[in-house]
């Protein structure tokens, strides 16, 4: 039985010695503590998006620096998912800033990237907006193993951040998504704004997915000039580590993903992200359209804190 509101936050609330031990020691019970994931995340179709997300620098109704790419050609994609892999990435993501996913010339292109990158032998994922049953059976037979739809927030949050589409329609995706047999990864954002309380019901419908997401991406609020969360006060870094540590506590055997937001924190906090359960980060100079650390220093990190990436083919360098 999931658990309620006020017994997540009285997890959340333990002080931080007692919260990292728990977090730390379910992380230990189903993984690997001393090894990482590293993903890429390609987006394959940037920009010019419908949606009013007021956080996303990719929707059309907001003037902000973005570049608007068309869908990417399949051969760039794959020789994107190439050097990731050579670099040290066992999942390769891909993003188009769709609504929904249309069954036409596009779709049939996405399919041709995951067959592709399916094909090097690494974890593929995708996200590309809302789908149906019947698209996620076509990418899960290209050879899509995963497919990302975030919750974001609570779902009273939500609601004044995003007014082109429900909460409910988000969790309709998911079913379908787990219908047609693939993986999911979901997680959210912090730092948008939300009280704790509400970041304690984002976790709470999280816990209500059954199955359990197997991958849960902590997106830390990137802010960017010209969204209307522009002048969004940075999110305090303890506070991370406290969402990071809850997560792994109500979910010990899924996948915690560090996500955006690392270029903000210092690596002594993405380390203690580490002991506090987070197994996996997206690496590479971006992450969607916003900055990221790149391949050299998430290696020179894990390096310096003895760790490793997990099933890469590459050493790490000491230098």
């Amino acid at each position: 039985m999931p658990l309620s509101p006020s017994e997540i936050r009285a997890i959340h609330d333990l002080p931080v010695p007692e919260l990292l031990y728990r977090a730390a020691t379910a992380h230990r019970a189903h993984w690997n503590a001393e090894e990482i994931q590293f993903c890429t995340l390609d987006s394959i179709k940037t920009g010019a998006c419908p949606e009013d997300c007021a956080y996303c620098p990719q929707s059309a109704r907001y003037q902000t620096a973005l570049k608007v790419e068309p869908l990417k050609d399949v051969e760039k994609v794959l020789a994107g998912a190439t050097e990731a892999k050579a670099n040290g990435s066992t999942r390769y993501c891909m993003g188009a800033a769709w609504r929904e996913v249309k069954d036409d010339a596009n779709f049939d292109a996405v399919l041709d990237m995951v067959r592709g990158v399916s094909g090097m032998g690494m974890e593929v994922c995708v996200t590309l907006g809302m789908l149906n049953e019947d698209q996620a059976r076509r990418l899960k037979g290209a050879g899509c193993q995963v497919y990302n739809h975030n919750i974001d927030s609570s779902r009273d949050f939500y609601e004044t951040i995003i007014h082109t589409r429900k909460f409910d329609e988000r969790l309709e995706t998911i079913q379908a998504v787990r219908a047609a047999g693939l993986e999911v990864c979901s997680g959210g954002i912090v730092g948008m704004g939300e009280t704790i309380d509400q970041r304690i019901h984002f976790l709470q419908e999280l816990t209500e997915l059954e199955p359990a997401p197997e991958s849960i991406p902590i997106n830390q609020f990137v802010a960017v000039d010209g969204t209307p969360l522009a002048d969004v006060d940075p999110l305090p870094p303890l506070e991370l580590v406290r969402m990071i540590a809850t997560a792994r506590i109500l979910f010990p055997k899924s996948r915690i993903r560090l996500s955006a937001g690392r270029t903000q924190m210092s690596d002594e906090l993405q380390a203690l992200c580490f002991f506090a359960g987070a197994n996996s980060i997206f690496t590479g100079e971006k992450l969607l359209t916003t900055p990221n650390p790149g391949g050299n220093h998430d290696h020179w990190l894990l390096n310096a804190l003895g760790m490793r990436v997990e099933g890469a083919a590459v050493k790490l360098s000491a230098s």
